[in-house]
């Protein structure tokens, strides 16, 4: 389905009926990697959830007609959820980058959502600025990375468990969704990924979103060294209904072995956001 605003045309898919979530990929990414993850979680519950899932302006299947910088990419979602959900109350969903668009949409429509995930939130824009762990393999296996070649090395990165099940389960993530997302990009996203002003929000996100009291998920990977899990602390207390785990054994495209502990997650997240609608 396409959705048309001002600055974009906006690609997306719906899966289920029921209340609805929106999902929001990470930079570079597209919706088929939060389709891979959630879809399984949702869809074993049964029902009674309307799983909305776009392609950011410039990424996947949308294209991007007027968008310089983050400001005008919270302006075009914002404008896509008034056009697919008009007036509706809703849950959001976001993952790295994905997180940080999700709580600027937060701020300005928080009477209507009921809920809110930040998967691996990419905090801090600016890079140089956050605080990142050193990478050091969990378990190292030389022989076994010395078995990839150098292409190939250079697009899986650093593999945090150099054993023979991650490193496959890591390598279809790669080239299955990853890789394909990155290269159909326009060229415009990595220009705006290489400018700290024009990749962050102009106002203060911090002062914008407030304290935001209904059920949060906050999940961040201990050894996450594109975003860290440090800075995520930071906004913690602006969540009095956040549960928060930091995932041993995760870095930032978890889960890559683990989907059942985020489907435990997931599940406890809804759980509570339906819990809070009955005790309304």
């Amino acid at each position: 389905m396409k959705c048309e605003t001002d600055s974009a045309t906006i690609d997306y898919e719906e899966h289920g009926e029921g209340r609805a979530i929106v999902f929001l990929h990470g930079w570079t990414m597209n919706r088929r990697l939060e389709i891979a993850d959630y879809e399984p979680i949702l869809t074993a519950r049964g029902g009674g959830w309307r799983r909305i899932y776009p392609d950011l302006p410039g990424m996947g299947l949308s294209v991007a007609r007027r968008i310089d910088n983050q400001d005008d990419m919270l302006a075009a979602m914002l404008a896509f959820i008034e056009r697919v959900l008009p007036d509706e109350r809703f849950v959001l969903a976001g993952t790295s980058l994905g997180s940080y668009l999700a709580r600027g949409i937060a701020a300005r429509l928080r009477p209507r959502i009921d809920g809110l995930l930040l998967r691996v939130p990419a905090v801090i824009p600016d890079t140089a600025r956050r605080t990142l762990p050193p990478f050091d393999p969990l378990v190292r296996d030389d022989a076994l990375v010395a078995t990839l070649e150098e292409r190939e090395r250079a697009v899986l990165g650093d593999v945090l468990v150099q054993a023979p099940g991650y490193l496959e389960a890591l390598r279809r993530k790669t080239h299955g969704l990853v890789q394909p997302a990155i290269d159909a990009c326009a060229p415009f996203v990595a220009a705006m990924r290489a400018d700290p002003a024009r990749y962050a929000f102009s106002f203060d996100l911090a002062a914008a979103e407030g304290s935001f009291t209904r059920p949060a998920l906050i999940v961040a990977g201990r050894q996450d060294t594109v975003v860290g899990y440090r800075d995520a602390w930071d906004i913690l207390e602006r969540y009095p209904r956040a549960t928060f785990a930091v995932i041993d054994r995760a870095d930032h495209g978890w889960p890559v072995e683990s989907p059942d502990l985020l489907a435990a997650l997931v599940d406890d997240w809804l759980d509570r956001i339906e819990k809070a609608e009955q005790s309304r």
